[in-house]
């Protein structure tokens, strides 16, 4: 299934997921140190809290689209290319405890979006030390 991402930097992780957990009415399907995500049946999304800086007001991080495959991302990647917009890819990457493949690029405003799949959870892979402190939930995002 696809469903739109969207991913936030908050000033209180713990906060954050009490209240998420509140509002969806299930608690996150992932977390980590600085780091937590929901998976949401209605409406489909993936809310991602990422924590930044304490006294912060809560900001977008980045906005995404996740599907279910590696080739719905290569095919996202070369209609976004043939659109004329500037792409950033990322394959086998390790990215919010995960390895994913991915394609970024910005809005007019800026704005960070990826379309992405997760080829394997960090469980899945036995918490490879390469995806215990990967840095991409740290708010880095390409500059593309």
């Amino acid at each position: 299934m696809s469903r739109v991402q969207l991913a936030l930097n908050v000033p209180d992780l713990n906060a954050s997921v009490e209240f998420y957990a509140k509002l969806f009415g299930i608690e996150p399907a992932k977390r980590r140190p600085g780091y937590a995500n929901f998976t949401i049946a209605e409406p489909p999304l993936k809310l991602v809290l990422i924590e930044g800086e304490a006294g912060q007001e809560t900001r977008l991080d980045h906005l995404g689209a996740e599907v279910t495959s590696t080739e719905q991302v290569a095919a996202a990647t070369d209609r976004l290319k043939q659109a004329g917009l500037a792409t950033f890819e990322e394959n086998d990457t390790s990215c919010c405890y995960a390895l994913q493949d991915k394609v970024w690029v910005h809005g007019p405003g800026k704005e960070p979006w990826e379309v992405y799949v997760v080829k394997a959870d960090a469980d899945q892979l036995g918490r490879t030390p390469a995806l215990e402190g990967d840095d991409c939930c740290a708010g880095d995002r390409p500059v593309v």
